[in-house]
């Protein structure tokens, strides 16, 4: 296939339009969106390339619609995703709980912007955090990724897509405004190069009966495509392995829902990533995701040049959340810091990891604007005399 955009070779591109790329080398071929800064950018390049590679860029009435038709186009069998930010986000919330009560693989990517509502429309935040966690109601487990840099934009879309269709769930790829309007260089493997996973089919009649059973004993059940010949159920309510609706049973829930936590919960250490620098013998540890940790980076580098023993855990997965990674670095560290653009949302998992174990302590800041690495490393530096 000829791909409208290079391939095998690098080019200096927005965030946003790394993600579309990405998309399609990852084989998408549905994308259903609404116009929403800053995420406009990722639907005006998928209504470009999609007809070119015989896929179907739509634009819905609004976001309840948008993600509604990529899950209705993920039980048709296509890779699909949407992209929002904010307000639109919110708007999912509904739908996402019925994708990942009927288990369906899609990617939503999030550019965040400043809120609540429509708030600071052109500027970034990473104020959703605790919305793509736990966001939709009731009990449940999804994948969350958190890109830096453009080029991460581009890698952990494909990662999305093929956790997606790997756990048969939703992934939020959790960007934000400065990571989706910057422009980096970016290399776009050639298709040949990459390593793409496609959800497990039914192999047989028998199999097909059981859309939402541990027929394999991996937690992940086969999952049947609408048009292929078999008669599948597909339900928001509480249903049993065959899909069938049963919303008074207590046992057919517990195991439904456990079952869908866990195959997230029990494959921590395949999902899970993280890159920690200067950890060895740090005494202060700067815990961020996401453009700050950027910003955190720097201070890092510059608190070394000064003689503080500090090192960085730089989250590129903040859900499922490892507790146990974030206890063993409390476990040698005297002071942990997280950096976030919110009012403190990442900041609760860390100081619930550690545990007690290191004093945890918040470094703030809204606004749309970034924390440079000299307001970090200045507030690092006024606790530490």
């Amino acid at each position: 296939m000829r791909y409208p955009f290079p391939v095998g070779a690098a080019d200096f591109i927005q965030g946003d339009e790394a993600i579309a790329r990405a998309a399609i080398l990852a084989g998408c071929r549905f994308y259903a969106g609404y116009p929403i800064t800053p995420a406009s950018e990722i639907f005006e390049a998928m209504s470009l390339y999609m007809p070119l590679v015989d896929g179907v860029s739509i634009q819905m009435e609004d976001e309840i619609g948008s993600i509604a038709a990529v899950i209705g186009a993920s039980w048709a069998g296509a890779k699909a995703m949407t992209a929002t930010s904010g307000p639109g986000f919110s708007l999912m919330m509904e739908n996402l709980g019925y994708a990942i009560m009927t288990e369906t693989p899609l990617v939503l990517v999030n550019v965040q912007r400043s809120g609540p509502s429509t708030g600071q429309p052109t500027l970034a935040a990473q104020g959703d955090l605790m919305q793509a966690i736990w966001g939709t109601h009731g009990d449940h487990s999804l994948i969350v990724l958190t890109p830096a840099t453009v080029q991460e934009a581009f890698d952990m879309t494909i990662r999305a897509f093929n956790l997606a269709e790997k756990y048969r769930t939703p992934v939020i790829l959790l960007t934000d405004a400065e990571v989706g309007h910057m422009r980096e260089r970016v290399y776009a493997p050639h298709p040949d190069e990459l390593e793409l996973i496609y959800r497990k089919l039914p192999a047989n009649e028998e199999e097909a009966k059981y859309p939402f059973g541990d027929v394999h004993g991996d937690l992940v059940p086969p999952m049947p495509i609408f048009g292929k010949g078999y008669r599948t159920y597909v339900t928001g309510l509480t249903h049993d392995e065959k899909g069938r609706p049963k919303t008074v049973e207590a046992e057919v829930h517990e195991k439904l829902i456990k079952r869908i936590v866990a195959k997230i919960e029990n494959n921590k250490e395949d999902i899970v990533d993280y890159e920690a620098y200067e950890l060895d013998d740090a005494d202060i540890v700067l815990v961020s995701f996401g453009i700050v940790a950027r910003s955190a980076m720097r201070a890092v580098k510059e608190l070394r040049k000064e003689g503080v023993k500090a090192g960085l855990l730089k989250l590129n997965v903040v859900w499922p959340f490892d507790f146990e990674l974030i206890e063993k670095i409390a476990e040698n560290a005297e002071r942990m810091y997280v950096a976030e653009m919110n009012l403190g949302q990442l900041y609760h998992l860390v100081r619930e990891g550690a545990n007690g174990k290191a004093d945890v302590e918040l470094i703030s800041k809204i606004g749309g604007e970034v924390h440079t690495p000299g307001e970090i490393v200045e507030r690092i530096k006024k606790d530490l005399r």
